[in-house]
Protein backbone atom coordinates (compact mmCIF):
# COMPACT_ATOMS: atom_id res chain seq x y z
CA UNK A 1 0.00 0.00 0.00
CA UNK A 2 1.10 3.51 -0.71
CA UNK A 3 0.94 5.76 2.35
CA UNK A 4 0.77 9.52 2.05
CA UNK A 5 1.82 11.76 4.91
CA UNK A 6 2.02 15.44 4.02
CA UNK A 7 1.73 18.88 5.52
CA UNK A 8 0.30 21.83 3.58
CA UNK A 9 0.80 25.56 3.98
CA UNK A 10 -0.89 28.56 2.41
CA UNK A 11 1.59 30.83 0.69
CA UNK A 12 1.89 33.87 -1.51
CA UNK A 13 3.63 33.96 -4.85
CA UNK A 14 6.43 35.93 -3.19
CA UNK A 15 6.89 33.25 -0.52
CA UNK A 16 7.10 30.56 -3.21
CA UNK A 17 9.76 32.59 -5.04
CA UNK A 18 11.76 32.99 -1.81
CA UNK A 19 11.65 29.26 -1.10
CA UNK A 20 12.62 28.45 -4.68
CA UNK A 21 15.60 30.82 -4.44
CA UNK A 22 16.64 29.19 -1.14
CA UNK A 23 16.68 25.61 -2.53
CA UNK A 24 18.10 24.23 -5.77
CA UNK A 25 17.12 21.41 -8.09
CA UNK A 26 13.39 22.00 -8.55
CA UNK A 27 11.68 20.25 -11.47
CA UNK A 28 8.54 21.77 -12.99
CA UNK A 29 5.34 19.78 -13.52
CA UNK A 30 2.27 21.27 -15.19
CA UNK A 31 -0.83 19.69 -13.68
CA UNK A 32 -4.50 19.60 -14.65
CA UNK A 33 -6.65 17.69 -12.19
CA UNK A 34 -10.22 16.47 -12.47
CA UNK A 35 -11.82 15.08 -9.31
CA UNK A 36 -14.59 12.47 -9.54
CA UNK A 37 -17.30 11.09 -7.31
CA UNK A 38 -20.28 8.82 -7.65
CA UNK A 39 -23.52 10.55 -8.67
CA UNK A 40 -24.70 10.23 -5.05
CA UNK A 41 -21.45 11.53 -3.51
CA UNK A 42 -20.41 8.25 -1.85
CA UNK A 43 -16.68 8.91 -2.13
CA UNK A 44 -16.99 12.38 -0.59
CA UNK A 45 -18.92 10.86 2.33
CA UNK A 46 -16.08 8.37 2.87
CA UNK A 47 -13.53 11.20 2.52
CA UNK A 48 -11.89 9.36 -0.38
CA UNK A 49 -10.34 11.16 -3.33
CA UNK A 50 -10.61 9.84 -6.89
CA UNK A 51 -8.83 11.93 -9.49
CA UNK A 52 -7.29 11.95 -12.95
CA UNK A 53 -4.37 14.31 -13.29
CA UNK A 54 -2.44 15.25 -16.38
CA UNK A 55 1.19 15.65 -15.30
CA UNK A 56 3.24 17.19 -18.12
CA UNK A 57 0.92 15.41 -20.57
CA UNK A 58 0.89 12.02 -18.80
CA UNK A 59 -2.47 10.84 -17.42
CA UNK A 60 -2.20 9.55 -13.83
CA UNK A 61 -5.25 8.20 -11.98
CA UNK A 62 -5.20 8.17 -8.19
CA UNK A 63 -7.37 7.08 -5.29
CA UNK A 64 -6.76 8.15 -1.69
CA UNK A 65 -8.45 6.79 1.43
CA UNK A 66 -8.18 7.65 5.11
CA UNK A 67 -5.99 5.59 7.42
CA UNK A 68 -6.46 5.39 11.16
CA UNK A 69 -3.22 7.22 12.00
CA UNK A 70 -4.20 10.47 10.26
CA UNK A 71 -2.29 9.68 7.08
CA UNK A 72 -3.85 8.54 3.82
CA UNK A 73 -3.60 5.46 1.67
CA UNK A 74 -2.63 6.45 -1.86
CA UNK A 75 -2.46 4.39 -5.06
CA UNK A 76 -1.84 5.65 -8.57
CA UNK A 77 -1.47 4.29 -12.07
CA UNK A 78 -0.95 5.70 -15.53
CA UNK A 79 -4.27 5.38 -17.36
CA UNK A 80 -6.25 7.59 -19.75
CA UNK A 81 -9.68 6.74 -18.29
CA UNK A 82 -10.70 7.00 -14.64
CA UNK A 83 -13.07 4.00 -14.72
CA UNK A 84 -10.55 1.83 -16.57
CA UNK A 85 -8.06 2.73 -13.83
CA UNK A 86 -10.24 1.37 -11.00
CA UNK A 87 -9.27 -2.33 -11.42
CA UNK A 88 -5.62 -1.31 -11.79
CA UNK A 89 -5.78 0.73 -8.58
CA UNK A 90 -7.39 -2.18 -6.72
CA UNK A 91 -4.69 -4.53 -8.03
CA UNK A 92 -2.13 -2.15 -6.50
CA UNK A 93 -3.85 -2.43 -3.11
CA UNK A 94 -6.59 0.20 -3.11
CA UNK A 95 -9.75 -0.79 -1.21
CA UNK A 96 -11.76 -3.38 -3.14
CA UNK A 97 -14.92 -1.45 -2.24
CA UNK A 98 -13.86 1.12 -4.86
CA UNK A 99 -15.16 -1.24 -7.56
CA UNK A 100 -18.60 -1.40 -5.97
CA UNK A 101 -18.79 2.35 -5.35
CA UNK A 102 -17.89 3.17 -8.96
CA UNK A 103 -19.92 0.41 -10.62
CA UNK A 104 -22.68 2.86 -11.64
CA UNK A 105 -20.13 5.35 -12.97
CA UNK A 106 -18.58 8.55 -11.74
CA UNK A 107 -19.02 12.23 -12.54
CA UNK A 108 -16.51 15.10 -12.48
CA UNK A 109 -17.09 17.35 -9.47
CA UNK A 110 -14.35 19.99 -9.61
CA UNK A 111 -10.70 20.40 -10.49
CA UNK A 112 -7.46 22.33 -10.36
CA UNK A 113 -4.93 23.65 -12.83
CA UNK A 114 -1.50 24.53 -11.49
CA UNK A 115 2.24 24.40 -11.85
CA UNK A 116 4.20 22.40 -9.30
CA UNK A 117 7.88 22.95 -8.66
CA UNK A 118 9.20 19.97 -6.68
CA UNK A 119 12.47 18.78 -5.21
CA UNK A 120 13.39 15.88 -2.93
CA UNK A 121 15.43 16.96 0.10
CA UNK A 122 16.94 15.22 3.13
CA UNK A 123 14.92 15.50 6.35
CA UNK A 124 16.18 13.97 9.57
CA UNK A 125 16.97 10.34 8.81
CA UNK A 126 14.74 10.36 5.73
CA UNK A 127 13.63 12.48 2.80
CA UNK A 128 10.72 14.72 1.88
CA UNK A 129 9.38 16.14 -1.35
CA UNK A 130 9.04 19.90 -1.15
CA UNK A 131 6.37 21.05 -3.63
CA UNK A 132 5.52 24.64 -4.51
CA UNK A 133 2.09 24.79 -6.15
CA UNK A 134 0.53 27.83 -7.83
CA UNK A 135 -2.55 28.00 -10.03
CA UNK A 136 -6.34 27.94 -9.81
CA UNK A 137 -8.96 25.73 -8.21
CA UNK A 138 -11.98 25.03 -10.45
CA UNK A 139 -15.54 24.48 -9.28
CA UNK A 140 -19.06 25.43 -10.24
CA UNK A 141 -17.83 27.36 -13.27
CA UNK A 142 -15.60 29.53 -11.05
CA UNK A 143 -11.85 29.82 -10.56
CA UNK A 144 -10.00 30.61 -7.35
CA UNK A 145 -6.27 31.40 -7.44
CA UNK A 146 -4.11 29.60 -4.88
CA UNK A 147 -0.49 29.18 -3.87
CA UNK A 148 0.65 26.55 -1.39
CA UNK A 149 3.60 24.58 -0.13
CA UNK A 150 3.45 20.83 0.46
CA UNK A 151 5.95 18.79 2.43
CA UNK A 152 5.40 15.08 1.73
CA UNK A 153 7.29 12.32 3.52
CA UNK A 154 9.06 10.09 1.00
CA UNK A 155 11.29 8.11 3.36
CA UNK A 156 11.77 8.02 7.11
CA UNK A 157 9.53 8.90 10.01
CA UNK A 158 6.54 11.24 10.19
CA UNK A 159 8.52 13.25 12.74
CA UNK A 160 11.19 13.96 10.09
CA UNK A 161 8.59 15.60 7.83
CA UNK A 162 6.99 17.46 10.74
CA UNK A 163 10.34 18.93 11.86
CA UNK A 164 11.31 19.90 8.30
CA UNK A 165 7.92 21.53 7.67
CA UNK A 166 7.97 23.41 10.99
CA UNK A 167 11.40 24.86 10.23
CA UNK A 168 10.35 25.81 6.70
CA UNK A 169 7.13 27.44 7.94
CA UNK A 170 8.98 29.45 10.58
CA UNK A 171 11.70 30.56 8.16
CA UNK A 172 9.28 31.73 5.44
CA UNK A 173 6.23 32.75 7.51
CA UNK A 174 3.90 30.06 6.15
CA UNK A 175 0.39 29.43 7.49
CA UNK A 176 -0.93 25.84 7.81
CA UNK A 177 -3.56 24.89 5.20
CA UNK A 178 -6.05 22.49 6.76
CA UNK A 179 -8.14 21.87 3.63
CA UNK A 180 -7.08 19.79 0.63
CA UNK A 181 -7.26 21.14 -2.91
CA UNK A 182 -10.27 18.85 -3.41
CA UNK A 183 -12.11 20.26 -0.39
CA UNK A 184 -11.44 23.86 -1.43
CA UNK A 185 -12.53 23.15 -5.02
CA UNK A 186 -15.71 21.44 -3.74
CA UNK A 187 -16.38 24.50 -1.55
CA UNK A 188 -15.97 26.67 -4.63
CA UNK A 189 -18.49 24.46 -6.45
CA UNK A 190 -20.90 24.71 -3.49
CA UNK A 191 -20.74 20.99 -2.67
Amino acid sequence: MGREFELKYRATGEQLESIEAFCEGFREIRMETTYYDTPGGALRQLRWTLRRRMENGISVCTVKSNLGDGSRGEWETECNDILAAVPQLIALGAPEALAEYTRQGVVPTCGARFTRKAVTLPAGTGAVELALDQGVLLGGGKELPFAEVEVELKQGRDEDAIAFAAELAARFGLTPELKSKLRRALDLAGK
